[in-house]
Parts: structure tokens; sequence; C-alpha cells
């Protein structure tokens, strides 16, 4: 009896060893995971804080945006991303200057006032001219039937806006002087409700708010911007994220040139994709579509001294506090 108890003692021991082992190794494999992860947690929290903000207008951004591929595209870079609608560019570019945006398509003449009240802004990209999306509208019915007409008479407009600039120069052409004109400042939708009910003579837009009075108006074109001014669209970002996020900018730039080359190739198809975004009849988008010239193009000194000319304007009609350098706004990466 006294072997029999030696051999199971020393079996219980044998067990109990075996169970010490395996909690050690566990607990060593355990504290090594624990060590790993501890040492690239702070990486891993780097990468995941970054989110590019994108503000957007009803446009390229906006197909952008429903179809989630600039969202695929920064997943593997760790960056997300939050987007933010506007209904046109001055408050887009005052979001901007606030620091809630980082990212966004504006007309020319937004970013001139914006600079000159301080943002820190800088251009990233624009596109070809496009001449043909903005016009100044008048009634069918209207005897306004050339620029010149347009003295003494009521100009429903965004101020700080792409027409806003178009007017200035339009009149310019035709002989006329700002002051020639009464500006009515509104933004798009209230605009509309003034020009259809005759509280203004002429309604200076860009599409589709253009292409849809003129369906549903009946309104008529008194004169477009072709010779007038080259109505390019910006990019534009903050000088600080650019500088620290040139790839997430660069990422959604090609987005844009997809967009761009898919447009062209496709207008019925790119036409009835905003016509859902809009809510807006497809009949309106393909006439909209069809005034487009499509293509997004790397920002040049050439296309600073177009903004400077903008700029250059504004301050002689005293519509710019002070004088401002686009050199100011370059890109970091332009040369």
């Amino acid at each position: 009896m006294p072997q029999a108890d030696n051999k199971r003692n020393q079996a219980i021991h044998h067990v109990e060893k075996s169970s010490r082992r395996r909690r050690l190794v566990a607990g060593g494999i355990g504290l090594g995971i624990a060590g790993l992860a501890g040492a690239f947690a702070p990486r891993l929290a780097r990468a995941a804080t970054r989110e590019l903000r994108v503000g957007y207008q009803k446009g390229a951004l906006s197909i952008i945006r429903a179809r989630g591929v600039l969202e695929q595209r920064l997943a593997p870079l760790g960056a997300s991303v939050k987007w933010v609608e506007f209904t046109a560019g001055p408050v887009q570019l005052e979001a901007l200057g606030a620091g809630s945006i980082d990212f966004g398509d504006v007309g020319e003449a937004p970013p001139i006032f914006s600079q000159a009240a301080g943002t820190p802004l800088v251009y990233v990209a624009a596109t070809v001219p496009r001449p043909y999306v903005e016009a100044v509208l008048v009634p069918k019915d209207s005897a306004l039937n050339k620029p010149a007409d347009l003295k003494g008479k009521r100009i429903a407009l965004n101020k700080g806006s792409n027409v806003h600039y178009f007017l200035v120069r339009l009149l310019e052409k035709h002989g006329l002087k700002y002051g020639d004109v009464t500006p009515v400042w509104l933004a798009p939708a209230d605009a509309r409700a003034a020009f259809e009910r005759g509280a203004v003579d002429a309604w200076a837009i860009w599409e589709p708010y253009l292409a849809a009075a003129q369906q549903s108006l009946q309104a008529r074109i008194l004169a477009d911007a072709d010779g007038v001014v080259k109505n390019r669209a910006y990019y534009f970002s903050s000088r600080d994220f650019a500088r620290n996020n040139p790839d997430l900018i660069r990422i959604a730039l090609e987005e844009l040139g997809k967009i761009d080359e898919w447009a062209k190739a496709r207008p019925s198809d790119y036409a009835g994709e905003l016509a859902t975004i809009l809510g807006l009849p497809k009949s309106v988008l393909e006439v909209a579509v069809g005034r487009y010239n499509f293509g997004t193009v790397p920002i040049t000194h050439a296309i600073l001294d177009e903004q400077q000319q903008i700029a250059d304007a504004f301050l002689e009609l005293k519509l710019l506090p002070k004088k401002i350098s686009l050199k100011e706004t370059a890109p970091p990466w332009l040369a």
C-alpha cells in the first residue's frame, strides 16, 4: 500500500506541475500579445484619427459621396470621410475659415473674398473653363433683349459668387458700369422666387438652376459667360491640411478625375445620376450637362494669375477691403 500511495502522489505532483507550466506559458503568450498590441496601439490610433472633411455643393462631389468610393480609397490609410453639404461657395469657405471642413469645391469669386477675410486657403486643383454654365436670365416676355438693356435694372444674384464676377465683366463688355444696375443679393432659391414673382428684372445664376428655370419658367438667356469670363471651378483646402495630408487630397482629386472621364463618355448616365441626387427631372440635367466642359487640372501660376485679375477687379470696385496676392494661395507642391 505505501508503494501504491507513493506512485499516486508522484502522479498527482506530475499533473500539478504540468498544469502550472501550461498556465505560465499561456500567461506568457497573453503578455506577449498585450505587449505587441501596446507597441502598435499608438501608431494605429494616430492613423485612425485622420479625417477628410469634405464640403460640397450639388455636383461631381455629390456623386462621389453617393458611391462611397472615397471612403473605400481612404480606409486602407486609416482615414475616414465626413461630408457637409452647402448651397453656395461663400458659406462653404466660411466653414473652411472656421476649421469645420478640409476640402471643397467653389466658383471663381468666393475664394477671393475669403482670402481677403483672412481664410488660410490654398487652391489644390481647377476645372477646365466652363463659360456656358452661368448666365443672366430674363422672363420670357421681358423687353430686355441685350446686356446693354440691363441699365437701371434690378438683378438677383448670390453675393460673392461666380456670377458676381461674371456680371461685372458682362456689364463692362457692353459699355455699362457696375453702378448702372442694382444688385439684389439673394441665394438661389430666394432669387428664383423673386424672379418668378417679378420682384427683379433679371437673374444671374448657374447650373442646374439655370436649366431648371428655362424649363419650368420658360426663362430666356440674355447672355452667358462665353467670351466674358472663363468660369472655372476650384477645389480648395486649408494651408495646414494640404501640407500635412497631400495623399488624401491626391486621392480625392483622382476620384474627381474619374468622374470627369465617365461624364464625358456617358453624359446621359451622368445626368441621370445627378437627377436622382438633386431631385430634378433628368431632362433638366441633360440640358445642364450638355453645357459643361469636363476636366480637372493642376493649379499653375497662370491659373493663379487669372484669379489675381478677378481680385484686382473687385478691389477697383471697392468690393474688397484690401489688395491680396494670389501667390499666397499656391498649394505646397507648386514649384
